[in-house]
C-alpha cells in the first residue's frame, strides 16, 4: 500500500522532493526531527520484488524471476534489515508490512526469518501488526495458514475486481471465484484483520456496474476496504492500448461519481472512512499505513524500498529520505558488499519535512491536530502558517477545509478534492516557513 501512497504524494510534492540525489544536503536543517519521541520508534516495510507476470496497468518496481534465489534474497533482506536498524538506532518497530511485487509467492520461512532478525535487534511486540500482501491465487490461498505461523497477523488481498473479464484484461492471474475463496480463508485465520483492495475507473466500467460489484464485495469482505482509482502510467501496456485507441477509460466525471457512490455505500455498510482511499469498521484500521500518514519514521528494506528516518548510528541529527537500489541483482551485490543497498539519500530540511507531514496528514479524515504539528514545527503553529492566508480563507468559507481547535483537515466534500487543495496549502507553507528556515536550525 505504501507504494501507492508515495505515487499519490509525488503528484503534489515540489520537484525537489520527488527525486533524490546521492549525498545531497539541504541548508535548512531541522533538529526537531531528531527528538527522542520521533526517533525511538519506526515501522518497517519489506519489499519482495518478484511476480509471475506483470499486470497491464502496473509500473511498480517488480521483476519476473528467472531462477529460484529465495535463499540469497532471505539472507540479503536479513542483512539489510540489521544494517538499517543499526543505523536508525530505533528501540521499537511498531509494525511490519511485506509488500511487492507478489510477496505471497515467497516461502513463509522467509518472513519468519526477517521477523526473527527484527526481534533480535529491537523490540517487536507480540501485538505488533504484521501485514502481508496476498495475490488471491490457489498458491497464495494454500499458504495463508503457514504465513500466520510465520508471524503474519494481517492480510491485504489484491482482489482489484470481481469481474472476470476485467481481471483478464488487467493481466491478473486470478478470477473472482479464487478471490472469494481467498477472502473466506483469510477471514477464518485473521478475523477482523483482512483488507481487500478493489479498483475503480477500469476500462468500460460504468457507475451502475461499479455499485453492483461493490455491493457484492461487501457481502463477503472483512472489516477493511481500500479503494484505488486506476490511473494510466506511461510505459505500461494499458497506457499503450489507450493511446492507440484500442481501449477507452471512463471520464473524470464518471470516476468522480464512482468514488462518491462508493463512499456512501461503504458508510451504509458500517465502514468509516479514515483516509482518502481507506475504510474500516470495528476500528480495523491499518496501523502501519497510519504511521506513514502521521509522518512517523519508517525503514524500507528490499529492492526499490523507500525509507524516512534519522540515521543516529552515523551521528545524524536530521531525517533522511532513502531509496534502495531498484534492480534485485544489483541490490543483492550491494548488500553483500556494504550490508545495505541504499542508492540515494537526501537530508530533509525543515520545510521539506513539513511538506511531507502536511501532504500525508491531510489524506486522513482527522487531518493534522495542533499537537502533532507542533512535534515537527514547535515554533510555527498551524494557525500561524495557514490562518491568515486569503486562499485558505476561501477554502474555509467554501466548506472544503476546516481549521479549528482540533487542527487542520478537509471536510467530507473537500477530501474528494484533496489533489486540488494541497497545492494551495503547500504554496502557503513555503511562503511562511522559508524565510524562517533561512535563519538557521530550530
Amino acid at each position: 500500500m505504501m507504494r501507492r501512497t508515495l505515487n499519490a504524494v509525488s503528484r503534489v510534492l515540489p520537484p525537489r522532493l520527488q527525486h533524490f540525489s546521492v549525498g545531497e544536503v539541504t541548508e535548512d536543517v531541522s533538529e526537531c526531527a531528531a527528538s527522542p519521541q520521533i526517533t525511538e520508534r519506526a515501522s518497517l516495510y519489506v519489499h519482495w520484488p518478484y511476480c509471475l507476470r506483470r499486470c497491464s496497468y502496473c509500473n511498480f518496481n517488480k521483476y519476473i524471476s528467472k531462477e529460484n534465489n529465495d535463499h540469497i534474497m532471505t539472507k540479503c533482506l536479513q542483512m539489510e534489515t540489521e544494517t538499517l536498524l543499526r543505523l536508525s538506532q530505533v528501540s521499537c518497530i511498531t509494525s511490519v508490512f511485506f509488500g511487492g511485487g507478489t510477496p505471497s509467492l515467497a516461502h513463509p520461512s522467509i518472513f519468519a526469518a526477517i521477523l526473527e532478525t527484527v526481534s533480535r535487534q529491537v523490540n517487536l511486540s507480540d501485538e505488533a501488526e504484521v501485514t502481508l500482501e496476498v495475490n488471491p491465487t490457489p498458491a497464495g490461498k494454500s499458504r495463508l495458514e503457514d504465513y500466520c505461523r510465520a508471524g503474519v497477523n494481517r492480510f491485504s488481498i489484491g482482489v482489484q475486481s470481481l469481474q472476470d473479464e476485467d481481471l483478464k484484461s488487467l493481466g491478473r492471474d486470478h478470477d473472482s471465484h479464487k478471490a472469494l475463496q481467498t477472502i473466506e480463508e483469510a477471514r477464518r485465520l485473521c478475523p477482523g484483520r483482512v483488507s481487500v483492495d478493489v479498483m475503480f475507473g477500469r476500462p468500460k466500467q460504468t457507475v451502475e456496474s461499479w455499485e453492483i460489484e461493490l455491493s457484492e464485495l461487501l457481502r463477503v469482505c472483512d472489516d477493511h476496504v481500500s479503494l484505488y482509482q486506476l490511473t494510466l502510467e506511461r510505459g505500461t501496456q494499458l497506457f499503450k492500448q489507450v493511446e492507440c485507441g484500442a481501449v477507452t477509460m471512463p471520464s473524470e466525471d464518471v470516476t468522480a461519481e464512482m468514488y462518491q457512490r462508493a463512499r456512501k455505500t461503504l458508510h451504509q455498510h458500517g465502514f468509516q472512512q479514515y483516509e482518502v482511499s481507506n475504510f474500516a469498521r470495528h476500528n480495523s484500521v491499518s496501523h502501519h499505513n497510519i504511521s506513514y500518514w502521521k509522518g512517523n519514521q519508517y525503514i524500507g528494506v528490499g529492492p526499490g524500498a523507500h525509507g524516512r528516518f534519522v540515521p543516529l548510528g552515523e551521528g545524524g541529527v536530521v531525517r533522511e529520505a532513502r531509496t534502495q537500489t531498484l534492480e534485485p541483482d544489483v541490490w543483492i551485490r550491494e548488500v553483500r558488499h556494504w550490508g545495505h543497498g541504499t542508492r540515494r539519500r537526501l537530508q530533509l530540511g525543515h520545510l521539506e519535512l513539513l511538506e511531507e507531514v502536511l501532504v500525508m496528514g491531510m489524506r486522513m479524515t482527522e487531518g493534522i491536530n495542533h499537537k502533532h504539528w507542533e512535534m515537527f514545527s514547535p515554533q510555527t503553529g498551524l494557525d500561524e502558517v495557514f490562518g491568515e492566508s486569503i486562499v485558505v480563507q476561501e477554502l474555509l468559507q467554501s466548506g472544503q477545509l476546516i481549521l479549528d481547535d482540533r487542527g487542520l483537515r478537509c471536510s467530507w466534500e473537500g477530501l474528494a478534492l484533496l489533489d486540488s487543495i494541497l497545492p494551495a496549502l503547500l504554496v502557503e507553507l513555503e511562503r511562511q516557513i522559508s524565510p524562517k528556515a533561512s535563519q538557521g536550525p530550530l
